[in-house]
């Protein structure tokens, strides 16, 4: 005879499941063909997406593109509200002008989080009208787990989503919109004389390796969208909230190379039960302040198997997948970038304006030059930086702008000595890049007791000013969004 249960019991049951999804890994891998399920774990898990968002922002900027609301070619503005965000960013001062061809391939490979809004004004007017259409657009395709408030993923407590919405969404990228393959496996990209690097640790190191995309922020974990092709089978794998971007790559070749070995279908990632939008958990404990042991723990349960890496020589080396991440990887040709306009346009340009109006309408709104106060009101968000270091980096700049002019120059020199004695990573690069384009304009403007005086009573334009325009040359090391933790794991 069996007791029925209590309302002690029930709690307790929903204490462990609670906990349980908290501290589980979401994971799932697809055949792009059929659609069915090949391995999963806790798949409908809401999350947050972090840079994994860039991939909804194309889907939504491709598909104005094919209803011919806007063109590859169209250049688009760059506004105070896209230069005011977080890194990674590209920099690009208030005024520029960059295609939308340019802007995918800069928002796939550095994941710059000002060319995310530049997009999403350009394609719909605001960030908020672009954020509706992403929302209608998530709907349409199924994700039944997602809702959308920003088109770059930086901390929102209301955008999540999971890995089965993300792989129907990659999904939909490869088979609704096949041109955009060619975004997502781009190894690195050229402006200028300026390289950047891929933050994909499977591209050039698993053999079969095609795309997609990374993410990270502290209370998300390293994310990744992979795809991958073997024999004519194409499956895309989701990780979400690794402890680091080596554990990532790790997980998600192992999920790969089992699914293409051993992979059965279990049904339609459609057919997945979900509970729909709900909150995520925090990651930030065991990604940005106890990561070792978080990490550890990660990588004992990613299965231990060798993957096949071929050689230059014909040969193959056979790899765990464990530490598939430290190979060195295949030399990429860069995809070229520019600001500006394309070569001979004469169409309209695209930038802030009301939304629903088409591309080129004279705006009216100036609402929208500036990130509105209450959607930068996310509890997720106001403590991001804790792992991030820009925070930081702004101090000394704000005390260089009251002190005299002899303390202005020592000021400036103390920021890379302290980088050296710091041991995060984060806050090793930050300050030096804070540090120099100031230093140079503290020299300048440090002449009589008189000017001293005048640049303290408007301190906020100098700064303001001067690390947008760093930013454009030197912040692929700034850690908001995929790349200063992905360089101290190996991932570049």
């Amino acid at each position: 005879m069996s007791a029925k249960p209590t309302l002690r019991t029930l709690c307790v049951a929903a204490a462990l499941v609670a906990a349980s999804s908290a501290t589980a890994a979401p994971s799932v891998v697809i055949d792009v063909s059929s659609g069915q399920v090949l391995a999963q774990e806790q798949a409908t898990q809401s999350w947050y997406p972090a840079s994994l968002t860039k991939l909804m922002t194309v889907y939504v900027a491709l598909d104005a593109v094919r209803s011919g609301r806007i063109q590859y070619d169209t250049p688009m503005i760059v506004s105070p509200r896209a230069l005011s965000m977080a890194p990674s960013k590209m920099g690009f001062p208030v005024g520029s002008e960059v295609t939308l061809r340019n802007a995918l391939v800069m928002l796939m490979v550095k994941s710059a989080n000002d060319i995310a809004v530049t997009i999403a004004e350009g394609v719909s007017g605001s960030v908020e009208a672009f954020a509706e259409e992403m929302n209608r657009a998530s709907a349409k395709l199924g994700m039944r787990e997602s809702y959308w408030a920003n088109p770059n993923g930086l901390p929102d407590e209301r955008q999540v989503t999971s890995a089965r919405d993300l792989a129907i969404l990659g999904r939909a990228l490869l088979t609704e919109l096949p041109e955009s393959a060619g975004f997502f496996n781009i190894g690195a990209m050229q402006l200028g004389r300026q390289i950047h690097p891929t933050h994909n640790g499977l591209l050039g190191r698993y053999p079969g390796a095609d795309g997609m995309k990374t993410g990270f922020t502290c209370p998300a974990g390293y994310n990744l969208v992979a795809s991958a092709t073997h024999g004519g089978q194409k499956l895309i794998t989701v990780v979400l909230g690794a402890p680091s971007a080596a554990a990532r790559t790790a997980k998600a070749a192992s999920l790969l190379d089992r699914a293409f070995m051993t992979g059965s279908p279990s049904g339609s990632v459609t057919s997945l039960p979900t509970f729909g939008v709900g909150q995520a958990p925090d990651m930030r404990d065991s990604v940005c302040r106890h990561r070792g042991k978080a990490n550890a723990e990660y990588m004992a349960e990613v299965e231990d198997m060798t993957v096949a890496i071929p050689r230059e020589n014909g040969a193959t080396d056979q790899v765990n997948v464990k530490t598939i991440a430290a190979l060195p990887r295949a030399r990429f040709e860069p995809t070229p970038v520019y600001l500006g306009r394309a070569p001979g346009y004469e169409g309209p340009v695209a930038g802030v304006r009301d939304p629903g109006s088409p591309v080129g309408s004279p705006s009216t709104v100036t609402a929208y030059a500036h990130e509105p106060p209450a959607a930068a009101a996310s509890p997720i968000s106001r403590p991001a930086p804790d792992a991030l270091s820009m925070r930081h980096s702004r101090k000394p700049a704000a005390k260089a702008a009251h002190a005299p002019a002899k303390e202005k120059t020592a000021k400036a020199k103390k920021p890379p000595q302290e980088a050296g004695s710091t041991p995060a990573p984060e806050k090793t690069e930050k300050p030096a890049k804070a540090a120099k384009p100031k230093q140079g304009k503290t020299v300048a403007a440090a002449k009589p007791p008189e000017a001293a005086k005048a640049s303290a009573k408007a301190p906020a334009k100098t700064p303001a000013a001067k690390p947008a325009k760093n930013a454009s040359a030197k912040n692929d090391k700034h850690a908001i969004g995929d790349h200063a933790p992905q360089r101290r794991d190996n991932e570049q």
